[in-house]
């Protein structure tokens, strides 16, 4: 009795831990960025515990931004960001905007990096483009930190909010690439690639603020990802509710049994008590 008494009180702690995970999946269905939480679980003589949290890496629907500035990750990858203090995170939500500075920020302040070009579009490494070969050659040294990123910024003017220098506007393409326009859209020059980095094991990040992440040993050192950017989209949760209502369904089934279980035995040994007295 003692031994099916822990065993459903560990089975009733474990699966209100996933029903906890399963109803926030749910209350953020259409949270833009929002990554679907999933609990593992592993036995023991004393029944089933939560083993661990991981988060799905999975890629959400594109919908609208709420601006031509904000970009969609079509592909696997995260956009890198500067935070204030100087600590770099990663995210997927591209719900980003020009400051009243011209600086290319999340919602949050944390500044977006990308990479320098020159007029042919070529990353600047230092002086020089770097290597034709940079997605293999930084993904075999276990990393991109050999190509230094740089914060993105378009020199507005906070008097009356246009771009200064040559460049009237800007447009984001589909290759991760910010091109400042003139002459009426005559003249188009490559400025900036948005940094867009992968990891080894993507699900060995941690979570340090809600859709923001920081690599770890288990998730590895940042290397180029080859993510699609897309201008003028942001990605919707990548919950699957078809599936988490399921797995409620299943949850609220074992929570009950495990209930059931508990009330049998406390009854028992009511039963056993009063033969004793």
């Amino acid at each position: 009795m003692n031994d099916a008494f822990i065993s459903s009180l560990n089975a009733q702690k474990s699966t209100n831990a996933w029903i906890d995970a399963l109803t926030q999946n749910m209350a953020n269905m259409y949270t833009p960025g929002y990554r679907e939480s999933a609990i593992t679980f592993k036995n023991f003589l004393s029944g089933t515990i939560a083993d661990s949290y991981m988060k799905n890496t999975g890629q959400g629907k594109s919908i609208p931004g709420t601006s031509s500035e904000n970009v969609f990750l079509e592909g696997d990858g995260y956009f890198m960001l500067r935070r204030d203090d100087g600590k770099v995170v990663y995210s997927r939500l591209g719900e980003f905007r020009f400051d009243s500075e011209g600086i290319y920020k999340n919602a949050s302040g944390a500044e977006v990096q990308g990479f320098i070009l020159n007029d042919k579009g070529e990353i600047m490494q230092g002086a020089k483009p770097a290597s034709a070969n940079i997605y293999e050659d930084t993904a075999l040294e276990g990393g991109a930190i050999n190509v230094p990123t740089t914060n993105i910024k378009m020199w507005i003017d906070p008097n009356n909010g246009k771009y200064l220098g040559k460049y009237e506007e800007f447009e984001i393409k589909d290759d991760g690439i910010i091109y400042g326009k003139s002459d009426s859209g005559k003249t188009i020059v490559p400025l900036y690639k948005i940094a867009v980095m992968n990891f080894h094991n993507p699900e060995g990040l941690f979570e340090v603020k809600e859709g923001e992440f920081v690599e770890t040993e288990d998730s590895g050192k940042a290397v180029f990802g080859r993510a699609e950017v897309r201008g003028g989209l942001i990605e919707q949760s990548n919950v699957d509710l078809k599936a988490n209502i399921s797995y409620f369904q299943q949850a609220k089934v074992q929570i009950d049994m495990a209930s059931k279980i508990i009330s049998t035995n406390k009854q028992l040994l009511e039963q056993a008590l009063g033969l004793l007295s």
